[in-house]
């Protein structure tokens, strides 16, 4: 048989298996919000060479249940329903967090149509789950490997540690400070729900172009989580942190930044702590 004529029965098989199941469907109990449902088509399917794809790479797709090797989706564009094996697609979470995607398809991805200097995606290993990488696209895409300490935070360049990912995004997001550009929008963020669509999670805030003639000072120094400020939580860690080791600050204030530090979710690191490290991901 050739392997054009073994695809085709195999697809053929796909619908048999959905026609099979039609009248129960399981969903899967892994998912337990809107925000854990949406995945991203990695390659066509069907391929073109046996028929007109039903999904396209890049196409933003609805969780609906899990069957197996087969996943039951809905587009997001079309609202159409119809099965696709697990293997095309990509989980998705907080709208940048791809599960599974190596190095060349997070290439692909950020080379689509829509994506824009500064889009981006962090990515699990498909090795061993836990580690991830920051790809960005630039005048090419660069890939960042991302670290983590023995106390769980996360960093790319030892100067700045981060007690989560959203964190590092935000702070990314505001300053490229290291990386080939500034963070912009997450990958694929130009293809958006309907709005009778089921709300997915919070979309990540890009705070840019803003006035820093306009910033209050006291939002610089603001260690305040409310979300109404216009500096990032981890710009303004940084922000104090700096300040605690310049020694302009008076003992009081020192004494409460130290009391403080367990709470913060940016932390700064002297440069020459951790030695020089190649930041540029090889996996």
């Amino acid at each position: 048989m050739s392997p054009k004529a073994g695809i085709w029965s195999f697809w053929r098989m796909g619908n048999m298996i959905r026609g099979a199941s039609a009248n129960k469907v399981t969903t899967d109990s892994s998912l337990k919000g809107p925000e854990d449902d949406m995945v991203v088509v990695l390659n066509d399917y069907p391929s073109s060479e046996i028929s007109e794809p039903i999904f396209r790479m890049g196409e933003k797709l609805r969780l609906i249940s899990k069957e197996a090797y087969w996943w039951r989706v809905r587009s997001v564009q079309t609202q159409k329903e119809n099965y696709i094996p697990s293997s095309h697609v990509a989980i998705v979470y907080h709208g940048w967090l791809f599960e599974g995607v190596e190095r060349q398809k997070a290439e692909e991805l950020l080379c689509l149509p829509g994506n824009r200097v500064g889009s981006f995606l962090v990515r699990e290993s498909t090795n061993e789950r836990g580690l991830y990488s920051l790809s960005v696209k630039h005048m090419i895409v660069k890939h960042y490997r991302i670290f983590r300490l023995d106390n769980s935070w996360y960093y790319i360049s030892p100067r700045l540690t981060f007690q989560c990912l959203e964190d590092m995004i935000n702070h990314y997001s505001d300053f490229a400070d290291g990386l080939c550009c500034a963070l912009t929008s997450p990958c694929l963020s130009g293809v958006t729900p309907p709005s009778d669509a089921t709300p997915g999670a919070p979309p990540v805030v890009m705070r840019r172009n803003f006035d820093w003639k306009k910033i209050d000072r006291e939002q610089l120094v603001s260690t305040d989580s409310c979300s109404d400020n216009m500096v990032s939580y981890g710009v303004r860690n940084s922000i104090a942190a700096y300040l605690s080791f310049s020694g302009n600050q008076d003992p009081s204030q020192t004494r409460r930044e130290t009391r403080k530090k367990k709470s913060k979710s940016v932390y700064a690191i002297p440069q020459n702590a951790l030695g020089n490290i190649d930041y540029e991901d090889d996996f």
